[in-house]
């Protein structure tokens, strides 16, 4: 049924080729949106890209994969082994430029979610590198379904980017949100990602994330319930945007999918953390505190394990750790200061106390009464506060809240 389509030509051929020497793997899975990725290939080919081909077993029952060997000039992987042969999955995530998956199903975005790896496609999703990027394509109700917001909040989370869906009639006959982008639309998107206009090329950031730990003992610590979710997000968005990033975080649970530009500095306490943002604040432009630092620690530190004694009550006497964006603060010069604020209550006014006694040009102020923000979400709700400015944003994954500072930031310099 498609081999009509290896006829086909874009109506309007690019007079140069935008994708010139990229890499570019093409995921596609079982989803009647498959022929769109047909023209996909096409234009991603007459781009100048190098494309490779991955198809789900599924995906198979739409598209022939000999229409997309074809057009790709390039063979097409199904399965993790084939004609007894092991088909590479880590090779081809680490060959390309950026992973394309599109259309994405319900069914794969929540193994990928999962980490589940029982196709070639998403074993080569655990291996890859690059910038990866979903297309989805389902039924207005599945992509409403809390199970689908959940799964999509995950992956977005861990830096993959979303090209959204459309409203339109669906394979259902039903009319709504839930058609695949078109494949022009995901061209110029493609296109986009490896433009070479970055706003915040040639400046230097740096990024505080996660928590800090004050040992209190060999085996106890104070510590707060910080993922770094939001700072490593943060520091992926800037990286996409260009910049220089130097990221000091402190211990977190998660392996989060970094930008291979951004340079770590791994830190433990609240001292370490001044420490190195001391030694890189000279270089940088901008500043931006998104760690939960630990307010206090104790007085002292017992060399031994604290041992349980008689009676109800253990004094722990604590004493103030020094508040790194306000040493900073002191020396600021012409940088700019993002803060971050999670208040319980007088949000607005304890986030305006912030930008007197730290310095800042902006606190993104979350509050622990709102659904869905805070420690350990994949989602937060922020408002942006300057001295005679708040600007109020609705609930979404985190990865889109680095994106909307990224443009703050944009418009500031």
């Amino acid at each position: 049924m498609t081999e009509w389509f290896l006829c086909m030509d874009s109506e309007n051929p690019s007079p140069e080729k935008r994708l010139e020497g990229k890499k570019i793997l093409l995921g596609i899975t079982g989803s009647i949106a498959a022929y769109k990725s047909v023209y996909l290939c096409r234009f991603l080919v007459k781009e100048g890209a190098e494309v490779r081909i991955i198809m789900t077993p599924s995906a198979t029952q739409f598209v022939r994969p000999v229409t997309f060997a074809t057009l790709s000039k390039n063979p097409v992987r199904i399965s993790l082994a084939e004609n007894d042969e092991w088909s590479d999955h880590v090779e081809w995530g680490l060959w390309s430029d950026a992973f394309l998956i599109a259309p994405l199903t319900a069914n794969t975005l929540a193994k990928m979610a999962t980490g589940m790896a029982d196709n070639m496609l998403l074993a080569t999703y655990l291996s890859c590198r690059s910038k990866i990027i979903v297309a989805p394509a389902m039924d207005l109700d599945m992509w409403h379904h809390p199970a689908t917001c959940q799964n999509l909040e995950t992956i977005l989370s861990r830096g993959v980017m979303l090209i959204d869906v459309v409203d339109g009639e669906l394979a259902s006959g039903l009319q709504g949100p839930g058609r695949m982008a078109e494949p022009e639309d995901i061209l110029e998107y493609t296109v986009k990602l490896f433009s070479n206009n970055k706003p915040l090329q040639g400046k230097s950031v740096l990024v505080t994330a996660g928590p800090t730990r004050e040992s209190i003992d060999p085996v106890r610590y104070l510590t707060n319930h910080s993922s770094g979710k939001m700072g490593f997000a943060l520091a992926n968005a800037l990286a996409d945007a260009g910049a220089s990033v130097q990221l000091v975080h402190g211990p977190v649970d998660e392996e989060f999918r970094l930008n291979s530009s951004i340079k770590k500095h791994p830190v433990v306490s609240a001292e370490e953390m001044l420490t190195a943002c001391n030694y890189l604040y000279e270089k940088i432009d901008i500043a931006i505190f998104a760690a939960a630092v630990s307010d206090y620690k104790p007085e002292e530190f017992t060399m031994q394990k604290i041992k349980k004694e008689d009676g109800n009550t253990l004094v722990l006497r604590l004493k103030k750790n020094p508040d790194i964006a306000a040493e900073l603060g002191k020396i600021k010069k012409n940088k700019l200061h993002i803060g971050f604020a999670l208040e319980t209550e007088n949000e607005i006014e304890n986030a305006r106390k912030k930008l007197q006694t730290k310095k800042f040009d902006m606190v993104v102020l979350n509050s622990l009464a709102d659904e869905g923000s805070g420690f350990g979400y994949d989602t937060n709700k922020v408002t942006f506060v300057e001295q005679n400015n708040i600007l109020h944003l609705e609930l979404k994954p985190k990865a889109e809240v680095a994106k909307d500072i990224v443009n703050y930031i944009v418009k500031k310099l």
